[in-house]
């Protein structure tokens, strides 16, 4: 490899919003993340649905009375 044109590649410490922190390697020294590995829907199994001005509601509402084709 040539010298001097990589980024430095140390130890680096990701914050999660629910508080969880990782330590491991990266470029960057610190990030911040919003969902990790131990707030996902997909490695703890329970759904979180986050309803922001009552989006989730109006759409079951629109489509609760569609068949989709069934008779």
């Amino acid at each position: 490899m040539k010298n001097n044109i990589h980024p430095k590649y140390g130890n680096c410490e990701i914050t999660c919003l629910c508080g969880n922190v990782i330590h491991t390697r990266s470029t960057k020294s610190k990030l911040n993340v919003e969902i990790c590995s131990n707030c996902h829907p997909f490695f703890t199994g329970q759904q979180k649905i986050i309803d922001t001005a009552g989006r989730v509601e109006r759409f079951r509402k629109r489509y609760e009375n569609v068949s989709y084709g069934k008779k």
